[in-house]
């Protein structure tokens, strides 16, 4: 008997196994090339976009990191249609190769220092071939897994490719980790942060040669045979209301609340303790690491669980719980990760008090903003540095600018009205007695590492890694059952791109400039906060149960 002649509900053969491993084991790897930039983003930003201020570069380093999250629905078009046209398996041969060399390219790429403009630019241009061959992969492997699945199975089987990103995380955190230890911290910084990318390469040759073992989707192979494939699948996704209802209720009710717990719970969590709690690097990812250890077995769970239950209960309570406790977990993070922060902050607060007009917002596209003329920008531009917690109030017209730390005042020196040889120095001297103010009020300039609560910071980040994959987990069954065979490819890789390319990737950039628009370390919960709860209430209303579903038709 064939793989095809099969009963739908039967215990899993070698063959099926074999399925699982490759098709999990090539997506890991495309996903750690992915998310390398991502975990080194702070020197990517120093080596790339040092042609402008330090905050609007990180930004920018975000926003590039964004860029290829913003091409993944193109992806999913392209490569959506050749899966549903061609086949399933040839089509994520070629993302895999495209991820791959666009990786290594990254790797070997001089910095803005050797080649001015052109290294953004070529860089940028290397996340967008990226984030196209991702567009392309994830909807391949789910639909290839699920076409294989037994009807009672599909959650459990397709929950090891929901396992892929937060392993390739996991991978690309490891051979970073193995990296820094390998050499001076400074070495890491100027060279070293190279490495992980270069090693891509050995990954994608032993990606492709995995993924050219596998045969084409049985379920695909049969309606090629009977002359049933799409002729035109993006017309029958997108131009017919049925479909595109589907599409619209899958993206909205579903993937969008999904990203951003997503990237709130793995990557936001990563920049958050390294960027505003100021855990060092290496720690930050070693803890990380050992959430993403305890919490991936979850994916499995409630991939299993949503055959028994149905996939809509488990990613509408994934999306409640991240909505109701994002605030409160991060508080607690900052509190177990860097006490003397959190101290500081109850004790001693800092505001800022200065005329509205006078006050930028600490983000300059063009890098024409020093941040030096006014009093305003002159402090807050050092305590966004500095990832200080502060709020701003207005002041009289003509005052200048104070800020207030606990019971000490400062006066924040008016650049513009002194002689151009006096400014640097005024505000040399003024960033010395802020430095010098918050280290009297308890602000440390890094997290004691001697006073990290480790476990509860693990804890903490395991939290939030379970919510991951109570979203996360179903969540490929369920786009693969909403969508018949002909235009599955297609229909399910456009709701899971938008949603996680950008719902999902602009989440750590839209975070961090609310952050430094505000001033508030915790501002940047508001946007998955209000996704998720979007997302929530729309899939009550629309979302349907999928899971009983045939999909062979």
């Amino acid at each position: 008997m064939t793989q095809a002649e099969l009963p739908k509900h039967h215990a899993a053969t070698s063959g099926e196994k074999m399925v699982i491993g490759a098709s999990s084991l090539g997506t890991v790897f495309e996903w750690y090339d992915f998310y390398l930039y991502g975990s080194l983003a702070t020197y990517i930003s120093a080596h790339f976009f040092s042609g402008v201020n330090e905050t609007t570069a990180f930004i920018f380093a975000l926003a590039a990191f964004a860029a290829g999250f913003a091409v993944r629905p193109f992806g999913a078009l392209v490569f959506g249609r050749i899966g549903d046209i061609v086949g399933r398996k040839n089509t994520f041969l070629v993302t895999m190769a495209l991820m791959g060399v666009s990786t290594f390219v990254v790797g070997l790429l001089p910095g803005y220092e050797q080649i001015g403009v052109a290294a953004p630019i070529i860089l940028v241009l290397m996340r967008l071939l990226q984030g196209l061959a991702l567009g392309g992969e994830y909807g391949g492997a789910a639909t290839y897994v699920a076409e294989h699945a037994p009807n009672n199975k599909r959650g459990l089987y397709t929950s090891w490719i929901q396992t892929t990103a937060t392993l390739g995380l996991f991978l690309s955190l490891m051979v970073i980790m193995a990296t820094r230890v390998m050499m001076p911290a400074e070495d890491f910084a100027a060279w070293g942060w190279r490495i992980p990318f270069l090693a891509s390469i050995v990954l994608l040759v032993v990606s492709l040669w995995i993924r050219l073992q596998l045969n084409e989707s049985p379920v695909f192979q049969k309606m090629k045979e009977e002359g049933e494939t799409s002729k035109a699948p993006l017309k029958e996704s997108f131009a017919r209301w049925p479909n595109l209802k589907l599409v619209i209720i899958a993206l909205f009710g579903a993937v969008a609340g999904q990203a951003v717990v997503w990237y709130t719970g793995q990557f936001y969590a990563l920049f958050f303790l390294e960027r505003m709690v100021k855990v060092d690097g290496f720690t930050a990812n070693s803890l990380v690491a050992m959430a993403l250890l305890i919490g991936t077995p979850f994916f499995i769970f409630f991939g299993w669980l949503s055959d028994k239950v149905g996939r809509k209960p488990i990613i509408m309570a994934g999306c409640a719980l991240a909505a109701l406790t994002y605030f409160p977990l991060f508080n607690a993070l900052t509190e177990a990760a860097n006490p003397a922060l959190a101290h500081a902050q109850r004790t001693a607060p800092v505001i800022v008090s200065a005329q509205g007009d006078t006050c930028s917002v600490q983000f300059d596209p063009i890098g024409r903003n020093r941040y030096d003329q006014e009093g305003c920008d002159i402090a807050t531009a050092y305590l966004a540095r500095a990832g200080v917690n502060y709020a701003t109030e207005p002041a009289a017209i003509g005052a200048d600018a104070l800020v207030r730390i606990g019971d000490q005042t400062l006066t924040a020196p008016t650049a513009r009205r002194l002689p151009e040889a006096e400014r640097a120095r005024a505000i040399a001297a003024f960033h010395g007695e802020l430095r010098a103010a918050l280290d009297a009020h308890g602000y440390p300039p890094a997290a004691d590492p001697a006073r990290i609560n480790k476990p509860l910071v693990v804890a903490i980040l395991a939290l939030l890694v379970i919510y991951v994959t109570m979203v996360y987990g179903p969540i490929a069954a369920m786009l693969v059952e909403l969508f018949p065979t002909r235009i599955r490819y297609t229909s399910m890789s456009l709701p899971y791109h938008i949603g996680n390319g950008w719902f999902g990737g602009f989440l750590p950039t839209t975070a961090f400039a609310i952050v430094a628009a505000t001033g508030n370390i915790y501002n940047g919960l508001w946007y998955p906060v209000v996704v998720a709860a979007f997302t929530l209430v729309f899939g009550l209303l629309f979302l349907p149960e999928t899971s009983k579903r045939n999909i062979d038709a």
